[in-house]
């Protein structure tokens, strides 16, 4: 009986040894608390948009002698978003002529500082300048002007305005 005596406590020492190395080493993985570092990459960018079309039609004069009536339209918009640390301009630039005549002006409002109404042409011209981290909307008011030398032109002539956002 002895010897089962010191088999049963050999046994038992053997159990509770491996419940206390099972205890430890499930300890040591198992942590209260992991950490991994997360890294926020901002790219840089300059982005412009403008509202939809816009139609403009000249009045006839409201006098007899007078140039024909100009008109306005104030309903276009535009919106800038730039994270640049140099500070940025818009240029605009009409992508054809207009007929002998006819000339059409844009003036930007609302963001940065405003060239006033100036008159479109095929070369890109300032409109706004002192641009910087700016993240925002503005007005566009653009004047249809023509004199009499006009050609009537009932179905209208379309140019393309293009507005970039440049150093």
């Amino acid at each position: 009986m002895g010897i089962q005596r010191e088999n049963k406590m050999n046994i038992s020492k053997l159990v509770l040894a491996l419940a206390v190395t099972v205890c430890f080493v499930g300890t040591s993985y198992a942590q209260p608390s992991a950490s991994h570092n997360v890294t926020i990459q901002v790219p840089a960018f300059d982005l412009i948009a403008v509202s939809g079309d816009i139609t403009l039609t000249i009045g006839a004069p409201a006098v007899v002698g007078d140039a024909p009536a100009d008109d306005v339209d104030n309903s276009g918009s535009y919106s800038v978003t730039s994270n640049a640390t140099a500070s940025k301009k818009i240029t605009a630039a009409l992508g054809g002529t207009y007929a002998s005549g006819i000339s059409l002006s844009a003036n930007l409002t609302g963001l940065g500082t405003s060239a006033g109404a100036v008159v479109l042409s095929t070369t890109a011209q300032d409109v706004v300048t002192g641009l910087s981290k700016v993240n925002g909307s503005g007005t566009i008011t653009y004047t249809a002007s023509a004199t009499a030398a006009a050609d009537p032109n009932p179905s209208g002539e379309t140019q393309t305005v293009t507005y970039t956002l440049t150093n």
